[in-house]
């Protein structure tokens, strides 16, 4: 079966078969673009925990930590002034730094 030459859109318009596929190339990267722009804008859910004692690390998620572990919880691009006592203890996994400077799981 012969393949035609160039494709029919109506109105007497038409395009070669090179040209079309080009246009669809293009439109696929366009929505293929866009969404990997939306994936890159969508808000992250990462936060700073700080410990009374000082210890900081980051979070992937925002824990409600109980008051008695004396944890505060910061936005992601918080920073702690120069005056203030604080150090970066990162770890992996849910969990809190605790007295002593030991990594609580929960």
């Amino acid at each position: 079966m012969r393949v035609p030459p160039f494709l029919f859109l109506g109105g007497g318009f038409h395009l070669t078969m090179e040209k079309s596929m080009k246009i669809r190339t293009l439109v696929l990267g366009a929505v293929a673009g866009a969404g990997a722009l939306a994936a890159l804008a969508a808000p992250v859910s990462a936060a700073v925990s700080c410990n009374r004692y000082g210890d900081c690390w980051h979070t992937t998620d925002r824990y409600d930590y109980r008051p008695a572990f004396g944890v505060t919880v910061h936005d992601d691009n918080w920073k702690w002034r120069s005056h203030e006592r604080y150090r970066w203890r990162e770890h992996e996994g849910r969990g809190y730094w605790g007295r002593n400077h030991v990594w609580v799981t929960f």
